[in-house]
């Protein structure tokens, strides 16, 4: 799989996570929703690290000189994320 295939489906599972499972889901909703945005970003971006260092080998200098997978990457992860939110967890909820 391309990391942007990873990233993806890591984004939209912890849409799900985040929204669904007990545990994460009561100390998730009760943040404001500042605090919400910038834990699913950093998130994210933790996302997009773990796929590169994947797609790297843990080589430091892959990692540095490939900045433009690491924007896709995000990017993949950001658009399957926000939209695994408004298809499976925001018209159900109240």
């Amino acid at each position: 799989m391309t990391p942007e295939a990873i990233a993806s489906t890591a984004g939209v599972i912890l849409s799900l996570v985040l929204s669904y499972f007990p545990v994460v889901k009561n100390w998730y909703n009760p943040l404001p929703n500042e605090q919400k945005v910038t834990a699913t970003g950093v998130l994210l971006v933790l996302v997009t690290a773990g796929t590169l260092l994947y797609k790297c080998q843990g080589q430091f200098a892959c990692l540095t000189t490939d900045w433009p997978l690491a924007l896709s990457t995000l990017v993949a992860a950001l658009v399957a994320n926000q939209s695994a939110y408004l298809i499976a967890v925001k018209p159900l909820k109240k």
